[in-house]
């Protein structure tokens, strides 16, 4: 008997569902149903501490292709906290590990991102059979070219720039249009590009106030009516970027702004003579329907999570490379995060297409 435990953890985004599907799919490909048994974690690690679970079968996992968010919910578990007893002094790792062998598991696959995946190497270290899956809208975890979640995530932002691009249009205003990424920016990257954002600001290029307002005055010099930013959630300007976590914290504890979007409004409000308008499309990006190529994506690589499971070859992410699905040691994985590089072919492209990143 073959005895697969599995579960979401972390933020959900569109093909959570695909990508289980794919793994299941994998393992029955190859297995008789009556050889197989699944049993979904709920709500991610939490199920796992508090053996939460429920058995499934096949039927739970056809017509989930389409369907965004998870079937077996999900929730935060901060991995600097997995060491720490919970309220009533348990201890968390070693109540997954009961809860593991409790249920005679011969693998757990976890899907999830950079937190997530922390955790999961803690598991592999303390024995288990481990296979995680590459979840985030944000597209940063180290060992894999893309993260399921993502391209949804990128063409829902541009669909929030393309559609303010027709109201600004008939409006002499500033557009600040804010987009999930609070350590990365590639889904800012992206969706400022395809939208065709004239300013974008990310958390790996700090900004200058004095450039972005040049920037907005140039184009309304040049005849052109209005603005589009597309501000990544951590875009951090250049004098802040010099201060200390302690001192950063101090400051923004002084000048609270609801998010970065607020405070660049703020700014530019008081440097230009232009209205400020802000979008702010927040959760919609992890909702709906998974896109196409996430779709695809999903369940390439949940597929290939089965038949490393099937082959018995543990302790490894799932990734992409150069358009090849690969075995990434979770090891290597744990703890790194895919940044964008400044010095990136992207980002020289995008500058030469006119796109400022504020910075000079």
């Amino acid at each position: 008997m073959l005895r697969i435990g599995i579960l979401t953890s972390g933020g959900d985004c569109q093909a959570l569902n695909a990508a289980m599907r794919g793994v299941v799919k994998g393992i029955y490909s190859k297995c008789k149903e009556n050889e197989v048994e699944i049993y979904g974690f709920q709500e991610g690690y939490k199920g796992l501490i508090y053996s939460n679970f429920k058995m499934l079968t096949s039927r739970d996992f056809s017509g989930i292709l389409t369907v965004g968010g998870t079937i077996l919910g999900t929730s935060r578990q901060p991995f600097k906290l997995m060491r720490v007893p919970d309220e009533n002094g348990l201890d968390k790792v070693e109540a997954m590990k009961h809860t593991y062998h409790k249920l005679n598991l011969n693998c757990l696959v976890i899907l999830g991102g950079n937190g997530t995946h922390k955790t999961a190497n803690l598991l592999r270290e303390e024995g288990l059979n481990i296979i995680t899956l590459p979840k985030t809208i944000d597209n940063d975890l180290w060992g894999t070219d893309m993260t399921f979640g993502f391209q949804s995530a990128v063409d829902i932002a541009t669909d929030t720039i393309d559609k303010i691009h027709t109201t600004a249009t008939s409006h002499n205003r500033v557009f600040i249009i804010e987009i999930m990424g609070h350590k990365v920016g590639w889904v800012a990257l992206h969706a400022a590009i395809a939208g065709g954002a004239d300013i974008v600001l990310l958390p790996e290029i700090p900004y200058d106030i004095d450039v972005i307002v040049d920037a907005i005055n140039k184009r309304k010099k040049a005849g052109k009516r209005f603005t589009i930013i597309a501000v990544a959630e951590g875009a951090i300007s250049k004098k802040d970027a010099k201060l200390s976590k302690k001192e950063l914290r101090e400051k923004q504890e002084k000048h609270k702004y609801p998010s970065v979007a607020y405070e660049m409004a703020e700014k530019v409000q008081k440097r230009t003579d232009q209205e400020v308008r802000i979008a702010v499309p927040g959760h919609t990006q992890r909702g709906g329907s998974p896109c196409p190529y996430d779709r695809v994506l999903s369940t390439r690589l949940g597929s290939a999570a089965a038949e490393a499971i099937l082959d018995g070859d543990f302790g490894h992410m799932i990734g992409i490379k150069n358009d090849k699905v690969i075995r990434v040691p979770l090891a290597e994985v744990a703890g790194k995060l895919k940044y964008v590089d400044p010095q990136s072919d992207i980002i020289k492209e995008a500058r030469l297409s006119g796109i400022s990143f504020g910075d000079k």
